[in-house]
């Protein structure tokens, strides 16, 4: 099946558990793919045959910057609701939100959390 893929696109939000979490925005990071088909697109050249990620772009920007979740399982799943509302055309969408501000003490990257689902 293809796929219309974004990596990295960063937000600041108030997501989390702890009250600070809640009211101070820390920066997270959204990978999505989108499951299409773009056989249409591909040969018609015409942006309506296909998803517009700056759409995409847009819509995950403003549930991340201004719903609040406590869980990142919560997070990926609202934006992985609203894409799929928001788009027929899309059959499944992969979501991964990434914490790399996570208030747990150590060496770490980012905590993440990856969802997978289909219409």
């Amino acid at each position: 099946m293809d796929k219309i893929i974004g990596r990295g696109l960063r937000f600041y939000g108030c997501h989390g558990v702890l009250e600070a979490e809640q009211v101070k925005p820390q920066p997270f990071e959204v990978d999505f793919e989108l499951y299409v088909d773009l056989a249409a697109a591909g040969q018609s050249d015409e942006l309506q045959q296909t998803v517009d990620y700056a759409q995409v772009f847009q819509i995950v920007r403003q549930v991340v910057e201004e719903e609040h979740y406590k869980l990142l399982e919560a997070l990926a799943e609202r934006l992985a609701q609203v894409l799929l509302e928001q788009f027929s055309s899309i059959l499944e969408v992969a979501i991964t939100v990434y914490k790399p501000q996570a208030p747990v003490e150590g060496d770490f990257k980012y905590f993440a959390v990856k969802i997978h689902r289909r219409r």
